[in-house]
């Protein structure tokens, strides 16, 4: 999942594929201060000849992420710039931003995106081979994790590791199981399927409406898959530190599953408090302080593995007590945050109450 690189872009110069594909889908892509990264993702999906339209919908930004964007227009004859107006009650701005983008779509296909995604030129070939062969009516990859600081090499990966285990791809796409997963930087979903579970208005104020939307779409009786994106789409979620803990704040208490009782097994679950109460007690104690330094390297060697078989750096092993302790800090973070009420991202605050997933 997770593949760093030098290379912002690495798709940026594959040529679009030769051979006549039928034009099925029509991309939403949800913008707001998005001027440094759209135009690198928008010319990803220009190279899907699966793409029928590039809708991008300006959600009130305050930089230039819509003059970038009318200036690809000129160039990708596909492309349409939409603006959202004002933010109406009861609606999270990224969902509003879809609702309205998906008013425009005229594909039996959607393809909800993120701003800072890039696209393999076969990715959307690959999502609906993957619904024709499990007749599922919604796709969805897990996208390859580009990190660069220590920062997003610690959380990123440790997050990652943890909600594998929460939403395993086996369960996840095993129909007889009511476990559903999605991830909204990539969802791809069929237009009937998606209009009669209420689309993006049945999810206004969800902060994890690619979850709920998952969860809606197997409960009314349809397949849906998901996996991960390796070698299909990528994307660098946080470019800094804030944005990072912002993010993960807005997100990780409902994705753990939304309780206190979540939060208490997953901080008991993951810091590695057996470990350094040993070698406290090993400072009169010296034998205790060797447990504790072998009890610390045997857990950082099960992360290793872990990290290994998640397709991320074994190298990453070493971030692993500093990436124990954010995860913990930004999860307490978020039930703060929840608990109060209040969320806060891009500029906005928003009034929340119980999760769908959890009520």
């Amino acid at each position: 999942m997770n593949m760093p690189s030098d290379n912002p872009n690495p798709y940026a110069m594959q040529p679009r594929g030769a051979v006549p594909t039928p034009v099925v889908v029509t991309a939403i892509v949800p913008a707001r201060n998005e001027e440094a990264v759209i135009a690198a993702s928008i010319e990803t999906l220009s190279r899907q000849p699966e793409i029928a339209q590039i809708l991008v919908v300006n959600d009130q930004s305050s930089d230039a992420t819509a003059e970038v964007v009318r200036n690809l227009v000129k160039e990708i004859p596909d492309l349409r710039l939409l603006e959202t107006g004002g933010l109406p009650d009861g609606w999270v701005g990224k969902n509003y931003a879809l609702w309205v983008g998906v008013q425009q779509a005229t594909s039996p296909w959607l393809l909800f995106t993120d701003a800072d995604a890039l696209h393999a030129p076969n990715s959307v070939a690959r999502g609906l081979q993957i619904a024709r062969e499990r007749q599922a009516a919604l796709v969805s990859f897990s996208p390859e994790q580009i990190t660069r600081s220590w920062y997003e090499k610690a959380l990123i990966p440790f997050v990652y590791l943890r909600l594998a285990k929460k939403f395993s791809y086996d369960q996840v796409n095993n129909p007889a199981l009511p476990i559903a997963a999605a991830n909204g930087q990539f969802l791809l979903i069929r237009r009937e399927v998606y209009d009669a579970i209420g689309g993006h208005r049945g999810v206004a104020g969800e902060v994890l409406e690619d979850l709920v939307m998952a969860m809606r779409v197997k409960r009314a009786g349809h397949r849906i898959w998901f996996g991960s994106g390796k070698g299909l789409v990528r994307t660098r979620m946080y470019s800094s530190f804030r944005t990072m803990w912002e993010g993960w704040k807005k997100n990780l208490y409902r994705l753990v599953g939304g309780t206190p009782w979540a939060v208490f097994r997953e901080v008991e679950a993951t810091l590695p408090w057996i470990p350094f109460l040993l070698m406290l007690l090993g400072l009169k104690f010296p034998f205790l302080l060797f447990l504790g330094i072998v009890f610390l390297i045997a857990r950082q060697t099960i992360y290793g593995l872990d990290l290994g078989r998640n397709h991320y750096p074994f190298s990453f092993i070493f971030y692993y007590v500093p990436a124990a302790f954010l995860y913990a800090g930004v999860l307490w973070a978020s039930y703060r945050s929840h608990a109060k009420g209040r969320i806060a991202w891009k500029g906005r605050e928003y009034s929340i109450g119980a999760p769908e997933s959890v009520k």
